[in-house]
């Protein structure tokens, strides 16, 4: 009698409370969390992963605007990881059983600690362990994955890294798609016209931080003889020492470029019946910079 009784209240407990409005398979459990902030303040967009114990991601997404996640999974044994820019990494193991709710109440982030910026003066590219690539859609085909063999830069780094400025140069003939024939004519008239304009050149107008170490890089990119505002997504990684002991400061950055407005058209191949590339570049640049001697 107490057995039945008991377990007719668990059957109404659950109608009524949490899981009431989550639909979940019979073996299967809901896993619950609200992210915050050292002040108490929730953090949206944070980035959760639930593994399993194999290190299989069994379910992944992002904390709404209120900092919180529900997910459903099978019952089981996970470990939790929590990602937001600017905060330390949080990883937690839980257990999810059968038609109930598991619920880690708030999880706090610590701030990460800032790195340390590469000290003020003339740096310059490596080009020996940079990279500059570009991944374009090929109509009705697959992507295009591309390259710049040739390119230089130098930064002036400020007390104020806001302050920093940028000076890019890439050698526009150097793109390599691993074809000769489609890179002989992406430096055509067609497209990149590398016999008028020879340079694509980025110059930088200011950096604004984005939290930890994020930045947008906000600047002047000159493409195919026509300038535009451009902002590179970029992660600084922070410094590193050469094999001759010299420091390096290594960064990544991103962008994504449309070639209609930089006067990039090549419908007179297309007329011909022949695949171009599409309307949208990738651009993504991995970079280490040596101080200048």
């Amino acid at each position: 009698m107490m057995g039945r009784w008991l377990a007719g209240r668990t059957k109404r407990d659950q109608q009524t409370g949490p899981l009431a409005a989550v639909q979940t398979p019979s073996n299967a459990g809901v896993l619950s969390c609200r992210v915050l902030s050292p002040a108490d303040e929730p953090v949206p967009h944070a980035r959760f992963a639930v593994g399993d114990a194999s290190g299989h991601t069994v379910v992944e997404g992002e904390t709404d605007p209120f900092g919180s996640f529900v997910a459903t999974v099978p019952a089981g044994e996970y470990r939790l990881e929590v990602l937001a820019e600017g905060y330390m990494p949080y990883r937690v193991p839980c257990t999810v059983t059968e038609n109930s709710l598991a619920s880690l109440g708030d999880v706090t982030l610590q701030v990460e600690q800032p790195m340390e910026m590469p000290a003020p003066g003339d740096w310059e590219i490596d080009l020996a362990h940079s990279s500059v690539t570009c991944t374009a859609q090929h109509i009705g085909v697959a992507r295009v994955h591309g390259r710049f063999n040739s390119f230089a830069g130098t930064a002036r780094i400020t007390d104020d890294p806001t302050q920093t400025a940028m000076h890019v140069v890439i050698d526009a003939a150097t793109i390599d798609t691993n074809m000769k024939m489609r890179d002989d004519h992406l430096r055509s008239e067609d497209f990149l016209d590398v016999e008028r304009f020879p340079t694509i050149e980025f110059y930088s107008d200011r950096f604004e931080p984005q939290g930890g170490n994020r930045w947008a890089v906000i600047g002047e990119l000159w493409l195919h003889g026509v300038a535009r505002t451009v902002t590179l997504d970029m992660e600084y990684l922070g410094l590193a020492h050469g094999l001759e002991g010299e420091v390096r400061a290594v960064c990544r950055a991103t962008t994504k470029l449309h070639r209609g407005q930089f006067a990039v058209s090549w419908q007179t191949m297309l007329a011909r019946g022949v695949a171009a590339v599409g309307p949208i570049v990738q651009v993504d640049i991995d970079v280490q910079l040596v101080a200048k001697s």
